[in-house]
């Protein structure tokens, strides 16, 4: 059942309790979650040696060390900022590909969050390269940067240079916070398939441009290699896959429950849904074909493990493509990709596990709590709403507690005044805190899913409690 009276303050953490036969399962997570994060640091490192391979290239091209004069050191530090701008578009191209080994070691939150940090260092770099290159070639022409831009326009591939520049510079732009929330998700998601195009059309430039890319040379087959897996991968996971397990599954929608103002459970029928290897936690894309829907695709959380025939997922309406899903039919086709996320107990490393959701957030972890072994006194969950009425399947998470012996607490109210909090006024005032809620919260997992804003604050109190970062799991949404 669910604690209707609000956690209480510690002075004191609990006492640690002594090893139990249960701790081995622990040992075991930790060891796991080591090695995913050696596996991690791994591709950051990769990241960093392509970008340094792009240099190494050029740097044992012909040519590349008789720099003489100003007009020299211009142009071979725009070739540098090029080659390495072109690396880490390609490595946004893979972030974004959805590819499954980058999932189970780095989670696809984080892989987007990586590729959304790169693009204004790229697009710094690819404006810092057609200038440095203008300049050194004015430079060494003895002309002005104006006569030089138009002449560089006779070349035949310059052209699609500026376009692919031009592409890349309305993508990130539209990308930044400012101007994202002005923008329908339909429209920012039709200019963000753009920069597949600038990648596309700049690819003659750079097959054409410096000895680096000469014809004949192994260097120029390493780049065409790093074009042909990036774009290889974006064809294969973000098409093919999805269209695949569409087609295998042949997933419908069976019924649309209502289960509070504004939200809604879809309740789904496949083939071997079980076989899609979903955990709980995790979430997948869905498009809905009907004529309102089919343009849009959801990333919305498994609110249910799913079973051999079914699967559940329950969505709020969050804006007007998330409102039509509350009216499709029965027998509506639907297709997905995923699933995806380290929202997942595989992300386990600790002996206790901490949840904490807030209102819509309540799916993953409700179906996170379901598709955990756990033992009594292993996990403690606790549920924010701001009212009543967001309570979304709290009895059905309290339910699923109750058969394991997990503690539920919960905390209803708007948000603290007096400072940033994501307590209420009046648990703040009493003290409440994370360690209070739970007893052994530097020995668990902290799992949190909420709103943006609120979940952050949730994240920077577990720090300043001392939970590690690689023990915070955090999935977070835009409302």
């Amino acid at each position: 059942m669910i604690d209707t009276a609000r956690p209480t303050p510690r002075t004191a953490p609990a006492p640690r309790p002594p090893l139990r036969p249960w701790d081995d399962a622990a040992r075991r997570r930790h060891r796991s979650g080591r090695r995913r994060l050696a596996a991690a640091d791994l591709l950051v490192a990769a990241t960093w040696a392509s970008a340094a391979m792009a240099v190494a290239l050029w740097l044992v091209s012909p040519g590349s060390h008789s720099v003489s004069g100003v007009s020299g050191v211009l142009t071979d530090a725009g070739i540098v900022a090029g080659l390495v701008a072109t690396d880490l578009v390609l490595v946004m191209l893979v972030l974004a590909a959805r590819v499954p080994l980058l999932d189970r070691v780095v989670g696809q939150d984080r892989a987007i969050a990586v590729h959304r940090s790169l693009g204004k260092p790229v697009l710094f770099l690819l404006l810092a390269h057609g200038a440095l290159l203008t300049l050194g070639y004015a430079a060494a022409d003895g002309s002005s940067p104006v006569a030089e831009t138009i002449a560089l326009f006779s070349s035949p591939d310059m052209p699609l240079a500026y376009l692919g520049l031009g592409l890349f510079l309305v993508v990130v732009v539209s990308s930044l916070v400012a101007v994202r929330r002005r923008l329908s998700y339909e429209v920012w998601h039709g200019i963000h398939l753009l920069s597949y195009a600038a990648v596309l059309v700049a690819l003659p430039h750079m097959l054409s441009a410096g000895s680096v890319l000469a014809h004949g040379t192994w260097q120029r087959g390493y780049w065409i290699a790093l074009y042909v897996l990036s774009l290889g991968l974006i064809a294969v996971y973000r098409f093919v896959v999805p269209v695949v397990v569409s087609l295998r599954h042949r997933i419908r929608v069976v019924a649309v429950e209502a289960i509070a103002p504004g939200v809604v459970s879809i309740h789904l029928a496949g083939r071997d849904l079980d076989r899609l290897g979903a955990r709980g936690g995790q979430y997948g894309v869905w498009r809905f074909w009907t004529g309102a829907t089919w343009w849009h695709a959801h990333p919305v959380s498994f609110s249910a493990v799913p079973t051999a025939d079914r699967a559940r997922i329950t969505v709020r309406d969050l804006g007007a493509g998330s409102a039509r899903l509350g009216r499709v039919r029965p027998g509506t086709a639907v297709s997905l990709e995923g699933p995806y996320g380290l929202f997942t107990t595989h992300a386990r490393t600790a002996p206790y596990l901490a949840l904490v959701a807030s209102g819509i957030g309540i799916t993953p972890v409700r179906a996170l709590l379901e598709d955990t072994d756990l033992r009594p006194g292993e996990a403690t969950v606790l549920l924010r709403g701001t009212d009543r009425r967001q309570q979304y399947l709290w009895q059905e998470t309290a339910a699923l507690a109750d058969s394991t012996g997990s503690r539920v607490w919960a905390m209803v109210g708007p948000r603290a005044w007096s400072r940033p909090s994501w307590m209420t006024e009046e648990d703040l005032r009493r003290g409440v805190t994370l360690g209070s809620v739970f007893p052994h919260l530097l020995e668990s997992d902290l799992y949190v899913c909420g709103p943006r804003a609120w979940s952050d604050l949730v994240v920077q109190d577990a720090r300043r409690a001392g939970v590690p970062g690689h023990r915070i799991h955090l999935e977070r949404f835009g409302a």
